[in-house]
């Protein structure tokens, strides 16, 4: 019973949290056989006198100060110094990096993306985990990984060595939503569109036929998050901050490469020079602050977008939920509009938003960004096992913070104080309810030091996940087939990108001519991508 009563309030957990304010654990190849040097496994698991000094690395919407309550509440339970590092989760790698230049290394070693965990492990940063540690100081966070994640336990080995512990997205089952503003198509007398040509008549409208009704020209169809399910049309997906593959006649090829991406580009091209596509799509859809944000969207510049994910678009009474009432008790009501949807109405309350399913190209393909299920690695960094028994704490600390067994425990080491930030509602099976002030407060978690761990892969089954599937979002995602880089693609996938961003901006905007599509893929596989393509179909054969 208590084992269950676990696995249901981390599913709670999952589900209270929104995945972009928390890391989601998985697993590895975790042979039970594997061993360490004798030598290796004392020295790992020693205790000095010393009261360790652990920095760490997580996931941030905002700042965790020194002083956070749930950060002493975990340091005085396991008698360490936490150091968070608080770096900007819109600019993670960079202010990374730049700490990694100076020499500093965090013990605790978040890699956000999962192409990078190659190249931190051969720059020299991260340790080697041994694999029977894992089991013995982290068993509950082990036990959860082997259960529900074993397609995905060899994703942290490198050469055969445990570097990463590979965090898994259970809500990635849900694609990138389409997202129509469902005020503008009802004054235009318009349907949420079906195929491509649907979604040009309604995007020429969007633009030309004032739907704001203010009688000035200041619309547009779409913008660059929208031009994923353009080439989704096409069945693939090109602006992403990492380079898409998929599997073609049994091999791995590169998506922005396909013939059928010019087809998808003459399109693009077309509505670019008709005005129909934001001039601001260079830069983004997002102005800065958080990162899932639309402001383009928000500001009423676009009609249409795929951003971010399908939390961040709930409008007022989406679905019924949980909340604190004013009786003092915590009652069912329907949930209040998020992120997008909030910042959008609290600018225009009479907008709407409608989600539709990504329109089918011209041979049936259709398809959104599918976020990958591997999210990241969570890693130790190289300087932690020079300390007889640091490697062992930090494991049991996030073992304890990840995957704690008991269900109050570990509500309050991802929520906080119970009475205070939380509590439990009165009905079974148990809820668990955020209480007020905290309740409208964004990203408290990081605000009080709470939810230092990663989630667990488990099924989630909240209501916000049902009203989700309900919506069909767990079809017709697009998701990248190359999850962890390649040799050669931890060296120059960077480069690639940056070229492929602006060979397809430039053909977009006109300044290339679509009869140089083969050069820039003879270009693109010059600098790199042949030998990327070759390692990745080497890694499809074994």
């Amino acid at each position: 019973m208590k084992n269950k009563g676990w696995l249901r309030v981390t599913a709670l957990l999952a589900m209270l949290i929104p995945v972009g304010m928390i890391s989601i654990l998985n697993g590895c190849d975790l042979p039970l056989g594997q061993k360490t040097t004798t030598d290796k496994q004392e020295a790992h698991s020693a205790s000095p006198n010393s009261r360790y000094h652990i920095s760490w690395t997580m996931h941030q919407n905002v700042p965790v100060p020194e002083d956070a309550e749930m950060l002493k509440y975990v340091e005085d339970k396991f008698d360490v110094d936490l150091d968070v590092w608080n770096l900007e989760n819109n600019k993670y790698e960079s202010l990374l990096d730049m700490k990694l230049a100076q020499g500093a290394i965090p013990d605790l070693f978040r890699i956000r993306q999962p192409q990078d965990l190659l190249k931190y492990q051969q720059q020299g940063v991260l340790a080697e985990i041994p694999v029977d540690m894992l089991n013995t100081y982290a068993p509950n966070l082990m036990s959860v990984i082997r259960e529900n994640a074993p397609a995905y336990e060899n994703a942290g080995m490198i050469d055969g060595t445990y570097y990463g512990i590979p965090v898994i997205n259970p809500t990635n089952i849900y694609r990138t939503p389409v997202v129509f503003r469902q005020d503008w198509l009802d004054k235009l007398g318009l349907s949420v569109p079906q195929t491509l040509a649907d979604f040009e008549k309604v995007i020429y409208a969007f633009t030309n036929d004032d739907p704001d009704g203010n009688g000035i020209k200041d619309t547009y169809g779409l913008s660059s998050e929208g031009m994923n399910v353009v080439f989704g049309a096409f069945g693939q997906i090109v602006f992403a901050d990492q380079l898409y593959f998929s599997i073609k006649d049994g091999e791995q090829v590169i998506g922005a490469l396909q013939p059928e991406m010019k087809e998808a580009l003459q399109y693009l091209r077309k509505w670019y020079r008709d005005g129909v596509i934001d001039p601001e799509f260079i830069t983004g859809e997002n102005k800065g602050s958080y990162k899932h944000l639309s402001h383009a969207f928000i500001n009423g510049r676009i009609g249409m977008t795929s951003m971010g994910n399908y939390y961040h678009w709930i409008q007022d009474g989406d679905y019924v939920d949980w909340s604190y009432g004013s009786n003092g008790h915590a009652v069912e009501t329907p949930v209040q509009s998020t992120f997008n949807v909030k910042e959008l109405t609290a600018k225009n309350p009479e907008a709407r938003v409608v989600f539709g399913r990504p329109f089918s190209g011209p041979y049936g393909q259709r398809g959104s960004k599918g976020y990958d299920m591997l999210m990241s690695f969570t890693a130790i960094g190289a300087d932690a096992v020079k300390e007889p028994g640091k490697l062992a704490t930090i494991l049991r600390i996030l073992d304890d913070v990840s995957a704690n067994p008991d269900p109050n425990e570990a509500a309050t080491l991802a929520l906080g104080v119970k009475g205070k930030h939380w509590t439990w509602t009165d009905t079974f099976p148990q809820n668990m309810v955020i209480l007020p002030p905290y309740d409208k407060m964004f990203s408290y978690q990081n605000a009080i030091g709470a939810n230092l761990g990663m989630t667990v892969p488990l099924k989630q089954t909240g209501r916000r996940e049902q009203w989700a599937s309900t919506l069909g979002l767990d079809q017709d995602g697009i998701y990248n087939s190359l999850e962890v880089a390649t040799p050669s693609l931890a060296k120059n996938g960077a480069e690639l990108i940056k070229l492929k961003n602006k060979a397809y901006i430039s053909f977009i905007t006109g300044e290339r001519p679509l009869s140089e599509f083969d050069d820039f893929v003879e270009e693109f596989l010059a600098i790199g991508a042949a030998e990327v393509l070759s390692e990745a179909n080497e890694r499809v054969s074994d």
